[in-house]
């Protein structure tokens, strides 16, 4: 079975939807949301419905990211730039009632056999602490006894492998390129962004796990950016937030 692992969707509608074109293509029986599948973009009420939908039909895990809990918590955004925040405001009056109930009913965690699934770091999931180097790798990995963690939060692909030694090893993941998920060493993914890439690459990013080959790859999707950008624009949203699209960063 082949499983698709998407995260940090971010209300990009364009994403989303040739991310899930492009893995129902390379055979994905199942989806996971790995959480923001709001915050940034023009179209938060599309991607929550398109989320919901497949969850309630039983094809999705769906998990809580940050911005999601923004989205919905009475607090409202805490801890975040003033793009964020502004992009979080302009959400939360955009997000009807069964949208707002399907996010806060998102948990932190989910566990699938030897796999964890979790937005961010997988020691403390709700204190939303980025995993972007070995030593929050190693933490998240110390915290739990998965053979494979997967998270996102960071918007950059990346790999990280515990020996049987505790030595740590970091990959960088090329694009389309399975790299075997081989025992005794467990493993950290985080996988880069749907709708907001940081790493210099404006494609789309999610992951294609194959479960029975146990092995996973991190694939580059093209969307329309354009259009994405100038949905942001028209709604009044920080200037940056478009750019970023533009740019990959």
């Amino acid at each position: 079975m082949r499983i698709a692992l998407l995260a940090d969707i971010h209300a990009n509608r364009e994403a989303l939807a040739a991310c899930l074109e492009h893995a129902a293509r390379q055979g994905a029986r199942r989806l996971v949301f790995l959480g923001d599948l709001v915050g940034y973009g023009a179209d938060p009420g599309w991607v929550v419905e398109a989320v919901q939908t497949r969850v309630a039909q039983g094809e999705a895990i769906a998990l809580l990211g940050n911005h999601d809990e923004a989205a919905v918590s009475p607090r409202g955004p805490v801890g975040m730039n003033a793009e964020a925040a502004a992009a979080i405001a302009w959400t939360r009056g955009r997000l009807d009632p069964g949208a707002r109930a399907f996010l806060a009913s998102l948990p932190l965690v989910a566990e699938d056999g030897e796999r964890l699934y979790v937005h961010a770091d997988a020691s403390a999931p709700g204190r939303w602490r980025y995993v972007a180097d070995a030593e929050a790798a190693r933490r998240s990995l110390e915290a739990t006894a998965a053979r494979i963690i997967v998270c996102g939060h960071v918007h950059v692909p990346a790999l990280y492998g515990l020996t049987a030694a505790h030595k740590l090893i970091a990959h960088r993941p090329a694009p389309g390129v399975a790299v075997p998920l081989l025992r005794p060493r467990r493993w950290l993914a985080t996988l880069g962004a749907v709708g907001q890439p940081r790493d210099g690459d404006p494609r789309a990013c999610y992951g294609l796990l194959d479960v029975a080959r146990s092995e996973m790859a991190w694939m580059r999707v093209p969307y329309d950016v354009a259009s994405a950008a100038a949905k942001i624009r028209a709604a009044g949203l920080p200037e940056r937030l478009a750019a970023r699209l533009e740019r990959g960063r």
